[in-house]
């Protein structure tokens, strides 16, 4: 009875020593009689106990590593590059990994630095600036193609950094503040210049419309002297006798368009009226000069009167 009892517990202690777990995005190296045997992956696996054994655990994640080194630009600018790179083992591969680098993030970065001071010389300052992602696609195309023999996938290469030296970066801000000065000032004269033909077209608008107005009031002026002359003829007067009508209302016009101007002026009258009308003015005239005088002849005579009534008082009473 003793000996079966131990015989349970050696076989449990075998089956738990046989038995074993492996982790999600890990993988296990089994080594049988110390040579490579297979890849265990995740779940519930079991191996020959004295037999296998786990060389390593893997881990199947994607890691990240930080490459930073300073080199030249084409134009003999030194900058400083940053770059992040991001790689994992390939699932198929775990065996080539673990058993042919020893290094892996040692031999990324010597791959990385190499790739980066063969790009980033062969540019300009201002080319590698704007076509960073372009080498950071080269740079991940060259050094995966070399990881890969070693069992790891590049799955992303950024380079998230070129900074010049001090002394090229205040150079830099001077041109991009006079660029940016430039500018400004061509859209300040574009601005002004559109205003300025604006303005240019909206004054000859104003003039084409005046002048339309006018037109359309020297039209409106002879279309009325022509109704006025046939009706003047038509109620029997010669053309000789229409023509001074007309040309007296006209001059009545324009005398009356004249004192009714708010400018202040001085107008001359000539010494007859157009048409022959002298008998007209002279009557008007003379009109005007009689109205003038009688309120002179009317104070007289009440100044007389009044005269007359102070002696009368003053005479002596019987």
């Amino acid at each position: 009875m003793p000996f079966v009892i131990a015989l349970i517990v050696i076989v449990l202690l075998l089956l738990c020593s046989a038995l074993y777990v492996v982790p999600q995005q890990q993988a296990y190296i089994i080594e049988r009689f110390g040579k490579f045997h297979k890849v265990q992956y995740a779940g519930l696996r079991m191996k020959i106990p004295f037999v296998d054994r786990i060389a390593t655990k893997t881990n199947m994640r994607v890691s990240q590593l930080n490459v930073k080194l300073e080199t030249k630009t084409l134009d003999n600018v030194f900058v400083t590059v940053v770059a992040s790179t991001q790689f994992r083992v390939a699932p198929e591969s775990v065996a080539t990994a673990y058993y042919e680098l020893q290094d892996p993030a040692g031999q990324l970065r010597s791959y990385m630095e190499d790739a980066l001071r063969s790009a980033i010389p062969a540019l300009t300052l201002d080319d590698a600036f704007a076509r960073k992602d372009d080498v950071a696609a080269d740079v991940q195309k060259t050094v995966g193609t070399e990881m890969s023999r070693f069992g790891f996938t590049v799955v992303k290469t950024l380079i998230t950094a070129i900074d010049p030296s001090p002394q090229v970066k205040n150079a830099m801000d001077s041109i991009n503040a006079a660029q940016r000065e430039k500018e400004a000032t061509r859209q300040r004269a574009e601005a002004q210049r559109i205003q300025i033909e604006t303005q240019a077209a909206a004054e000859a608008e104003k003039t084409r419309l005046q002048g339309e107005g006018q037109a359309n009031y020297r039209r409106e002026i002879a279309n009325g002297i022509v109704d006025q002359i046939k009706s003047l003829q038509a109620v029997g007067m010669n053309i000789a006798d229409v023509n001074n009508v007309v040309l007296f209302n006209q001059y009545l016009d324009v005398m009356r368009s004249l004192s009714e101007s708010r400018n202040a002026k001085t107008v001359v009258l000539p010494a007859s009226t157009p048409g022959g009308y002298q008998d007209l003015y002279e009557q008007v005239t003379k009109a005007m000069l009689t109205a003038s005088e009688v309120p002179s002849d009317a104070a007289a005579a009440a100044s007389t009167a009044a005269a007359s009534a102070r002696q009368t008082d003053m005479a002596p009473r019987n």
